[in-house]
This record gives C-alpha cells, sequence and structure tokens, in this order.
C-alpha cells in the first residue's frame, strides 16, 4: 500500500467515524477497500449502515469493509459475500471459486475482469495465490 495525503485523509476519516482500527486499505478508482481486523467488521459498518452511508457521503466513493481471517477459503468467502457461490477451495496455492449460475460468475469477474483482478491483488497480498479459477 502506497500511501499519499489522500489515502491518509480517507483512513483518518475510516478510523474516526467507524471507531475501529483498519488492517488495510485497498483503493481503487471507483471505492476504497478497507480489511478491519476479525470482530471489527459490524461495527466498522455500523447499525443499518450508518457510518458507510456517512463516509461514502463525505469521499464521494463507495466503501467496502471486509474483515480479516487467517483462512483464506473464510475470508475470501466475506470479500465477495454479494455473490452466490456452490464452494471455495484452496489448494497448493490455487484458489478455485465454484459459482451458482452464469450471472453470478459473470457478477465475479466483472466487466473486463475488473471485479477478479481487485480479489487477486488484495487475497494474494496476504495468502500468495498464484491461480484463480473461476468455474
Amino acid at each position: 500500500m502506497k500511501l499519499n495525503l489522500d489515502l491518509i485523509h480517507y483512513i483518518n476519516l475510516f478510523e474516526k467515524v467507524t471507531k475501529t482500527k483498519f488492517k488495510d486499505c485497498f483503493p481503487s478508482e471507483e471505492r476504497l477497500i478497507f480489511v478491519v481486523n476479525p470482530g471489527d467488521c459490524s461495527r466498522a459498518i455500523g447499525k443499518n449502515a450508518v457510518n458507510m452511508k456517512k463516509l461514502t457521503s463525505l469521499i464521494n466513493k463507495k466503501i467496502k469493509v471486509v474483515e480479516y481471517n487467517d483462512d483464506p477459503v473464510k475470508f475470501i468467502n466475506g470479500f465477495i459475500s454479494s455473490v452466490k457461490l456452490k464452494e471455495i477451495t484452496f489448494e497448493n496455492g490455487e484458489l478455485i471459486i465454484k459459482a451458482n449460475s452464469l450471472k453470478d460468475k459473470g457478477l465475479l469477474i466483472g466487466r473486463g475482469g475488473k471485479n477478479i483482478e481487485e480479489v487477486k491483488k488484495i487475497v494474494d497480498h496476504y495468502f500468495k495465490i498464484k491461480k484463480i479459477k473461476i468455474v
């Protein structure tokens, strides 16, 4: 993670609004992804997502909060929780994600592979993924 003034400002706002500490922050053009320590996700989001709404209005970017987990399968499941999956397996550095339908597979991959590249970058940061297969 490379820090610049904008990112430092976003991190400070996140910690001030949510009253939680972040583990990592991954910025992209469209959104910020904050990884928080285990057990802090619901507090960071807030009741009725009030903290996320407040942060989104303050910084004009979408916010995603992901709870860190030492188990790569649980971490990935939390990261892509909006997509219905059959199964996730992680063996020998290879991540295999089985989607329920073509629509879910498309949501997981994203336009131009944008979503899956984001997943790979963040998951690889913690677990050293060699390859991701979506079936």
